[in-house]
């Protein structure tokens, strides 16, 4: 198993940057690992994404250093420990409403003695033939990231159980679900959602995680990043339809 160098980075102090990515085209995948990003989530939950796709895009992500993180459909050992397996350096857990969703989305995602995810000769074992299992065990156990998503009203309420839980290393705020609970969907800007982000990010600062989130550009980045956080991400096709629309009001003006 690779380093992780995204949890090597966040375990430095420093900020990393990252796309969320929902279509089966391994290509696309590797075309972004030449542009910069320390990450990719590789997305299970909204879009297509399938474990066999996730884990052809893994291999595209190893080729130049990307961090390949899987958000798993449904916080259900079974379910996460079928990405985790594809060869993904952590998995970013949705819909983690209290402490018990935490610890199981941290169990499911460590082996023993942490967790209880199953062990096998597979990919994300380099399939058995590069040393003992007891050797990637330990350092798988190191390795992977824990990102804990919080997106309803009801992970507000419990936040302070949820932050304290051991070895979730990352607090994301998912900005989308969280409006939509609040009763304002589609409306990340309403005082109420913002209100509600302020206080993950606070109680995330005093338990000592890292606070992750979803942004939609890099004026959002940047306030965020001047905030504290640390786990910055943007959805693929925000950056892309950017990148076009100003291409096309350049080009024809």
């Amino acid at each position: 198993m690779n380093t992780n160098t995204t949890k090597q980075k966040l375990n430095d102090g420093q900020t990393v940057y990252g796309a969320f990515f929902r279509t089966p085209d391994t290509s696309l995948v590797e075309i972004q690992g030449y542009l910069g990003w320390d990450f990719l989530v590789l997305d299970g939950e909204h879009g297509t994404l399938q474990p066999r796709d996730i884990e052809d895009q893994c291999r595209a992500c190893e080729l130049h250093g990307v961090t390949p993180i899987a958000r798993a459909t449904t916080n259900e050992q079974s379910i996460i420990l079928r990405f985790m397996d594809t060869g993904v350096q952590g998995a970013l857990i949705p819909f983690v409403n209290n402490a018990a969703d935490a610890e199981r989305a941290v169990r499911s995602i460590k082996y023993q003695p942490r967790g209880q995810r199953g062990l096998a000769g597979i990919r994300a074992a380099d399939f058995g033939r590069t040393g003992p299992l007891g050797d990637y065990v330990k350092k798988a156990n190191a390795e992977t990231l824990v990102v804990a998503q919080i997106e309803t009203a009801e992970g507000i309420k419990n936040l302070d159980e949820i932050v304290k839980v051991d070895d979730v290393d990352v607090i994301f705020i998912g900005p989308n679900d969280l409006a939509n609970s609040l009763g304002h969907p589609g409306n990340i800007p309403h005082p109420d959602v913002q209100a509600a982000m302020d206080k993950i990010a606070e109680a995330t600062f005093a338990a000592g995680k890292v606070l992750g989130l979803m942004i939609y550009n890099s004026e959002g980045a940047r306030k965020w990043r001047d905030k504290g956080a640390r786990f910055i991400s943007v959805p693929f096709e925000s950056v892309m339809t950017s990148a076009i629309i100003n291409f096309l009001e350049e080009s024809k003006s």
